[in-house]
């Protein structure tokens, strides 16, 4: 096995409640159940040795090829071996869930089979519950099947013939030989503590072709009638569908709460210490999803969203003690404690691995810009109840908008008065009074347009640096930052303002780098962390956005197929790009792939007005 493959030799299979990462050599390297923030049943892609692994393959050495891929339109992956002696595939997939009530049962499903000739299989089974942390028992039933039973979490593997599990300790291997026709299927079944049956049959059917079959065709049916709600007819139809199949895999379905990534502590540099835990719900990322979600026709999703969003509204009670915090758990649940696990040794070295998020206590002012943002997008905005908890959030916000925060970025550097947040402080007032107005709601409108226009005054004042000719990261530098790429997108200045010209050719000069872009330079602005970052995959997107709404289409479309060579195989993208072109940071990352639908729409459609289309 190899110890650390690299990040972006993954792909992502789940259920809309939890999900798995799959190497591209067959290794289930990162599990975490029953949830998408639960402990880990498999994490050896944070510890080779310690976290525990669930590797499916062929077994003969080095004289083979492999490829992975996706089933077109939907989440079952296919891991493909190439060989002298035959061609042969293991096929992952976990059978969605779109449920409101959330699961204690989870089944991801491997299925090795032979298309041609004649190849041997091995599976390497060996979970490691929380983390690594605890101890296993390992119980064997009658029918030949295996449970692990950890602390809160059962695993229970099961195979059809002609797999015979064979145990090893407290792990499982087998050996087994398929010819050109045949399959065989493997399926591991997590179970938590209160539907755990510890040392008994859990009651998990036993498998055969027939049931395992059923289960492919609907999961592969599930995702099939879900893009029928598509209405992206564009330019980069592979790419954006597998963007919008990735967010979906990466949303809690019982809540309606979106993750930022699979998966925590993947660093933003090898070796250095930006190792973050993103399996929550961040405000701001979300709430930037709704608009891509209701662009592709997917109104459901971004209702969902928005109902969680007034849940949290509604509840107040928040770690940081304002009316929204920037991030929650998924099922709203405020208080996300940052521990490291200093038993695991890192992804590649690369240390400390933390779970939890410190930075949820954090004063990041421009969430309220992006829930009253994400707000506004609906035809409908709720009932009466609804409204009441907006409004009093922004008779709140009139209050408390002009005051240092940490920014978007979660630097731990100190508070500073940063223009993005100012920005989008100006969108939630600005939205709020249109929706009054469109609704005719109850609404102290006189407050609420003097604190709008005094916000842009003071980012017309003090954000901009006429040195740079460029609004810039916060008023107390000349520094640059890419989070501004956001500023013609939520109506404050117009795609082709002067100033917003001049700002983005600014960027241009600083922050792009061949077409990709970094999101400040931590050297001119420091963060209160040691070393550097990647170009970051949300700002290439946004920038290619800006590009085609200003005008520079040409540009845009240059950048925007550039990066597209740096997903990986299967269409995915982590946080980062190395300074080697590698992929960095949580993998896969939802911003990115909300940002590239954004991308993709906002190309397409002046394309279509500097190109029309015959009829």
């Amino acid at each position: 096995m190899n110890s650390y493959p690299p990040i972006a030799d993954h792909g992502i299979v789940g259920d809309l409640q939890t999900a798995a990462l799959i190497a591209a050599d067959g290794t289930v390297d990162w599990w975490c159940a029953p949830r998408f923030d639960s402990p880990s049943m498999f994490a050896s892609l944070l510890d080779s040795e310690r976290g525990g692994h669930c590797r499916l393959t062929v077994d003969i050495g080095e004289n083979v090829t492999v490829r992975q891929l996706y089933m077109p339109d939907t989440a079952v992956l296919v891991t493909r071996y190439l060989a002298p002696d035959g061609v042969g595939e293991v096929v992952d997939f976990m059978e969605p869930d779109p449920s409101t009530t959330p699961s204690g049962r989870h089944r991801l499903v491997r299925v090795a089979r032979v298309v041609r000739g004649s190849l041997p299989f091995e599976l390497d089974c060996r979970p490691r519950f929380d983390y690594g942390r605890a101890e296993h028992s390992l119980d064997r039933l009658d029918d030949g099947s295996v449970v692990f039973c950890g602390p809160d979490t059962d695993l229970h593997v099961q195979a059809t013939a002609p797999v015979a599990l064979d145990v090893g300790g407290t792990d499982v291997t087998a050996h087994f030989t398929l010819r050109a026709g045949e399959q065989a299927a493997i399926v591991l079944t997590s179970h938590s503590a209160d539907t755990a049956a510890r040392g008994r049959d859990p009651g998990d059917p036993r498998p055969d072709v027939e049931t395992v079959t059923a289960s492919f065709d609907a999961c592969r049916a599930f995702w099939l009638n879900w893009l029928r709600s598509c209405r992206y007819r564009g330019r980069w139809h592979d790419m954006v569908i597998r963007s919008a199949i990735t967010l979906k895999l990466l949303t809690y379905a019982p809540t309606g709460a979106p993750i930022a990534a699979a998966t925590m502590g993947l660093p933003e540099q090898i070796g250095g210490e930006r190792n973050w835990d993103y399996r929550y719900t961040w405000i701001r990322d979300a709430s930037l999803s709704v608009r891509a979600l209701i662009d592709l026709g997917f109104t459901a999703e971004a209702q969902a969203f928005r109902r969680w969003l007034r849940d949290r509204l509604d509840a107040g009670a928040t770690a940081s003690g304002e009316p929204l915090q920037i991030m929650y758990r998924i099922d709203g649940e405020p208080h996300l404690t940052e521990e490291i696990l200093d038993h695991l040794e890192g992804y590649r070295n690369s240390a400390p691995v933390r779970a939890g998020n410190a930075a949820a206590d954090q004063i990041q002012l421009d969430i309220y810009g992006e829930a009253a943002y994400a707000i506004a997008q609906a035809k409908d905005i709720g009932g009466i109840r609804g409204w009441k908890a907006l409004a009093k959030l922004l008779d709140w916000l009139c209050d408390h908008w002009d005051r240092p925060d940490e920014g978007i970025w979660e630097t731990r550097g100190g508070g500073h008065d940063f223009t993005y947040s100012r920005l989008m402080t100006w969108v939630a007032f600005d939205r709020g009074v249109k929706l009054a107005t469109a609704h005719a709601r109850p609404a102290d409108l006189g407050r609420w347009s003097a604190a709008r226009d005094a916000v842009f005054d003071q980012i017309i004042d003090r954000g901009w640096s006429d040195k740079r000719r460029a609004f810039v990261q916060h008023y107390d530098s000349d520094v640059l930052d890419a989070s501004l790429l956001l500023m013609p997108r939520v109506g404050f200045l117009a795609p082709d303002d002067p100033d917003w010209l001049t700002t983005l050719d600014a960027m241009d000069e600083e922050l792009v780098s061949d077409s990709l872009v970094y999101r400040y330079d931590p050297e001119a602005s420091p963060d209160g962390l040691k070393g550097s970052e990647g170009t970051f995959n949300l700002c290439s997107f946004l920038y290619v956005q800006a590009l085609a709404r200003a005008g520079r289409i040409g540009q845009a479309r240059y950048a925007f197929d550039k990066m597209l060579t740096y997903a990986n195989h299967v269409g995915l993208f982590a946080e980062e790009i190395g300074p080697s072109g590698e992929q960095l940071g949580n993998f896969p990352q939802a911003f990115t792939h909300l940002a590239l639908i954004d991308a993709a729409i906002a190309l397409d459609e002046e394309l279509d007005r500097a190109e029309p289309r015959a009829c």
